[in-house]
């Protein structure tokens, strides 16, 4: 058994947290671990329960039958020992040991903004979340929110609307869909974009594990958008560990009569940046705004913007290029057209791309 599904099985053991895993990881020599005592495991810092769970978890029928649990629930898990696991999430505190995700796994290392706000949204703050999270997505942002009621579902679908790219962070275990009504957005996002927890299947649900997935939420992505948020808003606490994380965060202005708005107000009191369009965000990354992305002349579209602003992250091939927008070939292949005949773009060999 190697670390990595040593890992995994350490992870979706019964009585080993974060802290137990890390002390286990730090003491090395693990390459017997499969035939490990329960002396074995205390020695290594995990408790007594504890040890007698995962001398049960880690013996080899148990392990099949829980790969096969994930493989029937079409779920991966992404170990932090492994490629796809993302870069800024091991910049946080306590990044998970393992992500259990459905769906698109290149979205883990897509350009990402958080959003999030009040479970209870006024009509201002919708289509204030409509029109950001929308015009992100068209821009090859990938928009991360947490599936909650409010906000959080209204920008995943905005998202989805404009064929763009969203990963939803769940604070219950992935095969545990939450709240009930959003069980079709949860099945759209696993088949559009991107479901994340850091909970294996079957962990039951308790409340604490909603504030401890937002650091998730923040860790994944280069800013965080408070849409609307009242004073005690969970959003808040998302904002903070952006903070912590050091990244960006941004507020949406709201009315100042509002109760739904003290949250953001407050935030921009602070330092947080106050934005009314999604190119108050782009602009710190450097993504210019559409009217500058010209060619003898010639403005860029919609759809020649989108694709630039995805080879800005770094050169793509046309298969990858199909997979992040979900667009048909002979669209795609049109827009790339159109970007080498304006000299924006250039084809490498292999069906490459890159930016001039």
């Amino acid at each position: 058994m190697d670390r990595r599904e040593l890992l995994i099985t350490l992870h979706g053991t019964h009585g080993i947290g974060w802290k137990t895993i890390d002390n286990v990881m730090k003491h090395g020599d693990l390459n017997d671990a499969i035939d490990f005592t329960e002396q074995d495991w205390e020695s290594r810092g995990v408790a007594p329960a504890a040890a007698r769970n995962l001398i049960r978890s880690i013996r080899e029928e148990n392990r099949i039958e829980q790969q096969g649990r994930m493989k029937s629930k079409r779920i991966v898990p992404v170990t932090i020992f492994d490629e796809q696991y993302p870069i800024l999430l091991k910049e946080i505190s306590r990044p998970p040991w393992v992500l259990y995700t459905a769906g698109r796994l290149e979205l883990l290392s897509q350009f990402s903004i958080a959003m999030v706000g009040t479970r209870v949204p006024t009509a201002y703050g919708r289509k204030a979340g409509e029109m950001l999270a929308g015009s992100l997505a068209e821009r090859g942002v990938n928009v991360v929110s947490g599936m909650a009621r409010g906000i959080d579902g209204i920008c995943h679908q905005a998202a989805l609307r404009s064929f763009g790219a969203t990963t939803a962070v769940m604070g219950t275990a992935i095969d545990q869909p939450y709240p009930p009504e959003n069980r079709f957005l949860f099945e759209e996002i696993a088949e559009k974009g991107l479901i994340v927890s850091e909970y294996p299947i079957g962990t039951p649900s308790h409340p604490g594990m909603f504030p401890q997935r937002n650091r998730i939420i923040a860790g994944l992505s280069r800013g965080t958008v408070v849409v609307e948020a009242d004073e005690r808003s969970g959003s808040l606490i998302t904002a903070d560990a952006a903070l912590e994380a050091n990244r960006d965060v941004y507020a949406v202005p709201g009315p100042i009569t509002s109760p739904k708005s003290r949250g953001a107000l407050n935030l921009i009191k602070q330092g947080a940046k106050l934005i009314t369009d999604a190119r108050d965000i782009l602009e710190e990354y450097g993504f210019a705004p559409s009217e500058s992305r010209t060619a003898d002349g010639n403005k860029l579209t919609e759809e020649e913007l989108r694709i630039y602003h995805m080879l800005e992250q770094g050169n793509q091939t046309f298969d990858e290029l199909l997979t992040l927008t979900g667009w048909e070939f002979g669209l795609l292949h049109s827009v790339l057209l159109s970007l080498i005949i304006k000299k924006q773009a250039v084809q490498l060999p292999g069906s490459i791309y890159k930016l001039i």
